[in-house]
């Protein structure tokens, strides 16, 4: 049996929150979350896997607003104050639970996951996340991409051309000035694919972009491997489509 490969894609992205005018603002719970919740521990695991000697693990996508608030100072320092209020908290709940062999030690683990997200976050990584995923992808252990400037769905901007360009170039270039180096592939926003687009990201410097499975399913001419192998545009530029039956899961 011929042996296959298995692309593994994350695509990570929040709208840019940003309140300064305001002590506190619900939205940037959103950020708090996910970097309590799936970016300290995403770079957890790799970091594992690197140590394990494991390289080649998985394709990240970074967009460039979630790029630019993992990087802000004013939100870095934000997402420190909100952790310690949880940590006063799961404090309070581990004395409280203390006599309850269900629950002390729920309270316990949540209390110990808390301190090990401030501990990777603000000691181990000096409040840079990004710097952290650059590190990964410097040791090969994954290759970091991006999308569009600001996430913006590019078939329904597709009249006005400009600013489909703006939004693939701004996109690059900043996720260049993030992280250091180009990105040589992109996650298309919602995997919108419009004929004709991979021009504008040819232009942007990208060399292949992941589209939903329907893009792949119906080009012309049709795909004789169908999602088991990207297609290749006119221009060089290569397509991947999405696997729908691992999206939903």
């Amino acid at each position: 049996m011929q042996r296959g490969y298995q692309c593994i894609v994350l695509h990570a992205h929040l709208p840019y929150i940003r309140h300064p005018e305001y002590q506190s603002f619900l939205e940037e719970s959103w950020l708090f979350e996910a970097i309590t919740e799936t970016y300290v521990p995403l770079i957890l695991a790799l970091e594992r896997l690197r140590d394990a000697g494991v390289r080649d693990c998985l394709t990240l996508s970074l967009s460039p607003t979630l790029l630019t608030m993992l990087r802000d100072p004013f939100l870095q320092a934000r997402y420190l104050a909100h952790m310690e209020k949880l940590r006063r908290l799961a404090a309070r709940e581990v004395q409280r639970t203390r006599g309850d062999a269900a629950f002390a030690p729920l309270a316990a683990l949540y209390r110990d996951r808390l301190d090990e997200a401030v501990a990777v976050f603000d000691e181990r990584h000096g409040r840079d996340l990004v710097a952290a995923f650059a590190a990964l992808q410097a040791e090969g252990v994954v290759e970091l991409i991006t999308t569009a400037a600001t996430h913006g769905y590019l078939p329904l901007l597709k009249t006005e051309v400009a600013a489909v360009r703006a939004q693939l170039l701004v996109g690059a270039r900043a996720f260049q000035s993030f992280v250091g180096v180009p990105a040589k592939g992109t996650w298309l926003p919602e995997c919108g694919y419009y004929p004709g687009l991979e021009g504008l990201l040819e232009e942007a410097g990208y060399g292949y972009f992941f589209v939903d499975a329907h893009g792949i399913l119906n080009a012309t001419p049709r795909p004789y491997y169908g999602l088991s192998a990207p297609l290749v545009c006119p221009n060089g530029v290569a397509a991947f489509g999405r696997d729908p039956e691992s999206s939903r899961r």
